[in-house]
């Protein structure tokens, strides 16, 4: 798969559990870190978790397991970092304080409206 198709069907998975607001930044032209971000929120610590386990999954049915996952069962936050394509899954409150959208503003967002099935807020 390539960096966008793991981008895609990330944010498919992340819309499949109602995450909202999700977005994705392709950074590969300013950080050898991934070539994108995708980012959602996650109405409770419940839902953070269930948001992580899809991505989780879906990833592993695909051959292209996490290399790295960060934040705590019943936490605020989690990053699972899929080498090319690092996924962040916040509670609103969170989102809002690590604000990566402002941090990474020189990024390009990713038009989703023909990946998701929700619309994008």
């Amino acid at each position: 798969m390539t960096p966008k198709e793991i981008a895609f069907t990330l944010a498919k998975a992340l819309d499949s559990k109602k995450g909202q607001d999700i977005e994705v930044l392709e950074t590969a032209e300013l950080t050898t870190l991934a070539d994108f971000f995708v980012i959602c929120t996650a109405t409770s610590t419940t839902q953070v978790r269930a948001l992580s386990d899809a991505c989780e999954k879906v990833m592993k049915e695909a051959g292209e397991p996490p290399h790295h996952i960060e934040g705590h069962p019943g936490g605020t936050w989690t990053l699972l970092d899929f080498s090319s394509v690092v996924v962040h899954v916040f509670t609103e409150e969170a989102r809002k304080f690590y604000d990566l959208e402002r941090l990474w503003s020189d990024a390009a967002k990713v038009d989703l409206s023909e990946v998701l099935v929700q619309e994008p807020q």
